[in-house]
């Protein structure tokens, strides 16, 4: 053995696996109106992103709180008045006529059936089937003399701080 050294090859273990413990994405909604058009886009977006598997919660102040009143939630409508986007076949004047926002909520709920879009409330109870945080803000409730026992069931209560401390970490923040 000619002063060589013989070494035994030394089996090297496989590096142990990187376990990732990545949060999920997080989407920090702001539903502040309470009409009918403005009602879909949180409860759209905020279903579309916990089937995602993303974390949402969806604070409700101001107008914001009939989409979560028990009883105002059914009867969400659509102003023909100030909506000069709004698809109306007739002039926009024509919204300050009596009954034209029975006309408009009608017109919005047969294009929505139309075109197989769920109804508001379904749209809400898949969200909160899903696990999307529904927080009422307190200090609209209390400005506007909404009790606890006015919102549906699920829905949690809360002040600006424990929605901040819920969107301080999202990815997504917006606004409606």
């Amino acid at each position: 053995m000619n002063g060589d050294i013989m070494t035994e090859s030394i089996p090297q273990s496989a590096p142990a696996p990187i376990v990732s413990e990545e949060k999920p994405k997080r989407m920090a909604i702001i539903a502040s109106a309470g009409t009918l058009d403005a009602a879909y886009p949180p409860v759209i977006l905020a279903s579309t992103a916990a089937a995602m598997d993303m974390e949402v919660a969806i604070f409700f102040t101001f107008y914001g709180l009939n989409l979560i009143h028990k009883k105002k939630s059914k009867k969400l409508k659509v102003s023909p008045i100030a909506n000069p986007a709004a698809p109306m076949p007739v002039p926009n004047i024509v919204g300050m006529i009596p009954g034209m926002t029975g006309m408009a909520t009608w017109m919005m709920n047969r294009w929505m059936g139309k075109a197989n879009v769920a109804k508001f409330i379904e749209l809400r109870d898949i969200c909160l089937e899903s696990g999307v945080r529904m927080i009422g803000c307190q200090m609209t409730m209390d400005v506007m003399g909404v009790k606890a026992e006015d919102l549906i069931e699920g829905c949690e209560l809360g002040g600006a701080a424990s929605f901040l401390e819920f969107a301080k970490d999202a990815d997504i923040t917006l606004f409606m």
